[in-house]
């Protein structure tokens, strides 16, 4: 098994987000001294495909995977919910194909898998990663974070160790952002009801910026933020805790 950490960086980290997945590097070797790898060979987790009912090809992206990160001690992703994916998902797909040697490489693999979050406080056993932000900032739980991945209180303690950061309470936090995959795409107008609501909620908090686990929740909160001309701005936790958020 080779030693260190891989980064999967995930779909929208590499085509949108590539600010969380350099910031990301910037904490687990600027900062706490790891050495991060990143495969070449990765692609999609096929969260995307699962939910739109390709789970053949949802099992292949999994077969892939197991191939690409199955040889690494440690795999940290920006994104609780392709980790969600891979740890909670990858074993039903597995079980759906019949596939006995996927579901025993996959029992292997998952647990070596984090999100960013959960890897410095649960693995790492890191709070503080000497970072500083004078900025008031809410946090949306995404629903992936809190209800899949799991990751409990992992980033509001790591947001509480930023030095001058000022953590604002945000008013039905755990209310989803309406960015749900495709049910943003299939739902549209119920999405952007949604992103209104969260959007009100992060200007009513008196935020500067607002922050989370998951690009595509940044994505669809920081579009409906611009839409509105705020000043407030979306930004990964890896941003804040590597200190390149604007």
């Amino acid at each position: 098994m080779k030693p260190g950490i891989a980064l999967f960086v995930t779909c929208i980290g590499d085509a949108l987000f590539p600010e969380a997945g350099r910031a990301t590097v910037e904490v687990l070797e600027k900062s706490l001294g790891h050495e991060v790898a990143f495969p070449l060979e990765q692609t999609c987790c096929g969260q995307m495909h699962l939910n739109s009912g390709y789970h053949d090809e949802a099992a292949r992206l999994a077969r892939r995977f197991v191939d690409v990160f199955g040889e690494y001690e440690l795999v940290v992703a920006p994104s609780s919910s392709c980790v969600g994916m891979v740890r909670d998902l990858y074993p039903v797909l597995a079980r759906e194909a019949g596939d006995r040697s996927l579901e025993r490489e996959l029992a292997a693999l998952a647990p070596r898998v984090y999100e960013l979050s959960e890897l410095l406080v649960r693995r790492l056993e890191v709070t503080d990663v000497g970072a500083s932000c004078r900025r008031r900032v809410a946090y949306h739980p995404t629903c992936h974070s809190l209800r899949v991945a799991r990751v409990g209180d992992a980033p509001r303690l790591l947001l509480e160790a930023v030095a001058g950061l000022e953590l604002v309470p945000l008013e039905n936090a755990a209310e989803c952002c309406g960015f749900g995959g495709t049910f943003a795409l299939k739902n549209a107008d119920t999405s952007a009801a949604m992103a209104v609501d969260k959007c009100r909620a992060i200007g009513a908090s008196g935020a500067e910026l607002c922050t989370a686990l998951d690009g595509s929740c940044l994505l669809q909160i920081g579009g409906r933020l611009a839409r509105e001309r705020s000043a407030v701005r979306a930004v990964h936790l890896a941003e804040i805790l590597a200190g390149t958020a604007p």
